[in-house]
């Protein structure tokens, strides 16, 4: 029996979406059924800023008490290093920082011993949950736990990514897959990531986490939508306030009102350069009053990203930013 022919339709004939349907999953972090990274060094909070994500899709709470879910929806967690009863009480340290009802949130946890994506049965198991829970967000992590393949291999994990991108379009679900990154970075985040270049081409939507010495800093990388700013984050624990015991350990966005923090800078820099047009260093140290040192790190973020350029005129935005 010959094999069908391949679907096609005109472009003008594809349906738009609706207006009760959006572009974000949570805006402008990551995109409505996206698959993507969450990347960083070991100890970056990867984990803490994956399940920040499952909490605000799940509980329609502001992500980071700043950035909106158009559209909530359950969540659905594999997390392949924390055993659930940590996982729970992770969860539940960032319901209560959101001021969510934990016992009311949506989001459910694979509780299974292990889960290889290079097997043909476990991704059939992932795909049969994945059609009973209908989830609006599926969390992997990490992607080393998750299989036995060798990551510098780009047949062997396009095969694994692959196999995730065709769950997300079927189930119409968001895939973020915890990922690390190497102890040495390189000059765009996305070139960190472990092993094959697939990982970074693969994702719609990743988010990286590096370690400052002021805390971290977030960046947020899409493919089919401009990039925001970096930004700066510090996880909140009860030793920051006095060993308020009941304080929720969270991720929390740095004070925007400090000069010296990496994320207010980069959107000072941004700003001024909208504004003014190019503009040299020395020149941009007087007008945003900061030090050298932190001026040259935010240019340097902000270059990595895309963000600015180097002209002979001075730092200026790319060309339509």
């Amino acid at each position: 029996m010959a094999a069908p022919e391949l679907r096609v339709i005109r472009a003008a004939e594809i349906r738009e979406r609706s207006g009760h349907d959006s572009r974000w999953l949570v805006e402008p972090l990551w995109s409505a059924g996206a698959v993507g990274v969450i990347g960083g060094a070991p100890k970056s909070c990867k984990t803490w800023l994956a399940l920040e994500l499952a909490v605000a899709v799940a509980s329609g709470r502001p992500c980071l008490d700043r950035f909106a879910v158009p559209r909530p929806g359950p969540a659905l967690v594999f997390a392949a290093e924390d055993a659930p009863d940590q996982v729970k009480g992770r969860l539940e340290h960032l319901a209560r920082a959101r001021r969510a009802d934990f016992h009311a949130l949506d989001v459910r946890l694979i509780v299974e011993p292990a889960l290889r994506l290079d097997r043909a049965a476990d991704l059939q198991r992932l795909r049969l949950t994945l059609a009973r829970h209908r989830p609006r967000l599926l969390v992997l992590d990490p992607y080393v736990r998750l299989q036995r393949v060798d990551e510098n291999d780009a047949r062997q994990v396009s095969t694994i990514l692959s196999a995730l991108r065709d769950l997300s379009r079927t189930f119409a679900t968001a895939v973020a897959l915890v990922h690390h990154a190497r102890k040495h970075g390189a000059e765009l985040p996305g070139q960190a990531l472990r092993g094959s270049g697939d990982f970074w081409a693969w994702g719609d939507s990743n988010l990286y986490l590096a370690r400052r010495r002021d805390g971290l800093l977030l960046t947020i990388e899409h493919r089919a939508a401009p990039s925001p700013p970096p930004l700066g984050l510090h996880l909140v624990a009860p030793a920051d306030e006095l060993q308020n015991l009941d304080l929720p350990v969270h991720l929390e966005i740095r004070d925007p009102s400090s000069s010296a923090h990496a994320a207010s800078l980069a959107t000072r820099l941004v700003v001024h350069l909208r504004e003014a047009g190019p503009t040299r260093h020395r020149d941009l140290r007087g007008v945003l009053r900061v030090r050298d040192t932190h001026l040259s790190q935010a240019l340097r973020d902000l270059e990595a990203t895309g963000h600015v350029i180097r002209t002979p005129r001075g730092w200026s935005l790319p060309a339509g930013g």
